[in-house]
């Protein structure tokens, strides 16, 4: 039985501290009969040594038979087990009664008590009484799919991709959308791939010296797996679809005319493609008016903020395009 707490719960505690004590006069009761025993034990033993010690000297005289002599040894011999016998009791006992004042095993923050003062607890119990949380430093279980991973190996192979400094560095997107401001480090990948999702977990630790990390909390990670050099970030209203399936841009020249390219894509980031061919950095980006527009098209550049109403033909056939948005590429 529970008899009181002895913590305050969502607070910090440390490992060895007391949390709850449990009513001990069983337990109190036991080690003094053990300890009762023991010393009953060892009052015997100085009585069959010397009863021993006789007919050892009484044997050499033929007053006493071989017999008698040798169940004087043994049952000296016995009462010496029996006092190590005891004394193991007196230790049992003695754990026991030390269990009824609960400590945490561990330093951490500690939730809300499961049960109350005068609840009944046992051994081997299912619930715990309380729920301990190391908060120092969380890991954080994300999933890859299997094809990026093959796809980013390849990439590597081919030289496409480096492996940067040598540190799988990730952040944390947290549910607010902000980002966590300290970086985790990649600590292993699973070596194998869940069946059921195609992916392979990864996992990361992250300092969390303020506690602002809280276990089973939902975000986002970034992880740096890889660095691609001349790899462009594309707004996705950019990247168009031939009607082959290939995708495209349109991008404005130095003369200010309409030019369509082939890119390639990787994959998505946000709001953005990663392209990895068919652009480079300081190319103008047509991301609006792309319907009215056509290569070879003259425009007027403008940040997309700026477009008016998209133009058409007009009687001359000649091609005015006043609504084209363009954004300049980058890295």
């Amino acid at each position: 039985v529970i008899r009181r707490r002895l913590f305050t719960e969502g607070a910090m505690v440390r490992s060895g501290q007391v949390l709850y004590e449990i009513e001990d006069a069983p337990y109190r009761a036991a080690l003094g009969t053990a300890q009762g025993q023991l010393g009953a034990a060892q009052s015997q033993i100085n009585a069959t040594r010397l009863q021993a010690q006789r007919y050892g000297q009484l044997v050499a005289l033929n007053a006493v038979s071989k017999q008698e002599a040798d169940n004087a040894t043994a049952s000296a011999q016995q009462a010496r087990a029996n006092v190590a016998a005891q004394r193991a009791a007196v230790e049992a006992a003695r754990v026991n009664l030390n269990f009824t004042r609960i400590k945490a095993p561990i330093s951490g923050r500690i939730g809300r008590s499961i049960f109350t003062a005068g609840a009944l607890v046992q051994t081997g119990q299912t619930d715990a009484l309380a729920t301990i949380q190391r908060t120092d430093t969380v890991y954080v279980d994300v999933t890859q799919s299997a094809a990026q991973l093959l796809d980013l190996k390849a990439a590597m192979a081919s030289g496409g991709v480096t492996r940067g400094d040598g540190t799988a560095r990730v952040q944390l997107i947290l549910p607010n959308g902000q980002t966590y401001p300290i970086e985790g480090r990649l600590q292993f990948a699973e070596v194998t791939v869940d069946p059921a999702t195609g992916a392979v977990t990864l996992r990361a630790s992250f300092p969390n010296p303020n506690g602002l990390l809280l276990p089973g909390m939902y975000v986002r990670a970034k992880l740096v797996e890889g660095i691609r050099s001349q790899a462009i970030m594309a707004p996705q209203e950019g990247i168009t679809r031939d009607p082959r399936g290939k995708a495209t841009a349109m991008v404005v020249t130095a003369q200010n005319k309409v030019e369509q390219r082939n890119v390639v894509t990787d994959r998505v980031i946000g709001d953005k493609w990663i392209v990895t061919s068919g652009l480079k950095p300081g190319d103008k980006l047509i991301v609006e008016g792309l319907l009215n527009l056509r290569p070879g098209t003259t425009v007027k550049p403008a940040a997309p903020q700026q477009v008016g109403k998209a133009g058409g033909k007009d009687a001359a056939g000649n091609a005015t395009a006043g609504g084209a948005a363009s954004t300049q590429a980058g890295k």
